[in-house]
This record gives C-alpha cells, structure tokens and sequence, in this order.
C-alpha cells in the first residue's frame, strides 16, 4: 500500500491544492517501510491524480479537498480521506493503518 499525504512544515497541509511537499509512504506488513518527501507538479485540474498514480499512491490523506479533484482521484482508483486533522505523517499513517484514524469536516468548501 502506498499512502500519500500533502504536507507543510512536517505536518499535514490543511488545503491540498496549496502544499508544497508530498509525503509518499510505502506500507508493507502494517508497517512504515519507506517515506519519501517529494515536490508536485504545478497545480492544475487534473495533474496530481495523474502524478500521484504514477507513483502507484492507493491512498490519499487530507486535511481538505474540493469534490472535483475528489472525483478525479477516484477515477484513478485513489481512494480518499478528508478532513484528517494536521499531524505528523507517521502519526496519520499509524493511525491509518490501527484504524484509529477519525476524519472529521472536509476543511475544503469548492
């Protein structure tokens, strides 16, 4: 499983069209095995579902996301999960992966 989170600072990015870095975390065994911290492409309609399929991401995890780029990522078989709260990625992956993660309000309104 490969996780994708869209960070500020090490934490979560509360907006994920303005985050400056993503954090791409290979899952194996319910396990963190890998973290990669990597730059998007600029933001557009449409580019960062193509970008974070390429990198083979089955997960995103957001703090906020407008229902448009929602579709998109589902009609690239991403499945996604707003309004976690803005944590450290490990913490919102170990959460993930317990089941313990509780999404709140998309932050998002667009």
């Amino acid at each position: 499983m490969k996780i994708a989170i869209p960070t500020a600072n090490g934490q979560l990015a509360m907006h994920f069209g303005h985050c400056d870095k993503f954090a791409v975390v290979n899952v194996e065994n319910n396990e963190i095995s890998n973290k990669e911290e990597l730059t998007p492409p600029t933001h557009e309609p449409g580019v960062l579902p193509k970008w974070l399929g390429d990198l083979n991401v089955n997960i995103i995890i957001a703090g906020g996301m407008g229902q448009r780029a929602q579709q998109l990522f589902a009609a690239n078989n991403i499945k996604v999960l707003v309004g976690a709260p803005a944590e450290s990625v490990e913490n919102l992956v170990t959460a993930y992966i317990k089941g313990t993660l509780v999404n709140g309000s998309n932050v998002c309104d667009h």
